[in-house]
């Protein structure tokens, strides 16, 4: 078990993998393109946040 899994009760979600535990993992292309809106999604929240 990973601290982070020990302290908070769940497994951590990367950018490598957004799914919740127990999904079925998408293979191929998808999984970049997934990774790539939640990146800009962050991106755009980190902008918004920063700017006020």
């Amino acid at each position: 078990m990973t601290p982070y899994e020990a302290l908070y009760g769940r497994r951590c979600r990367t950018p490598l993998c957004w799914c919740e535990p127990g999904e079925n993992l998408i293979l191929g292309p998808e999984v970049v393109q997934q990774t790539t809106e939640k990146v800009k999604l962050i991106q755009d929240r980190m902008r918004t946040a920063q700017s006020r």
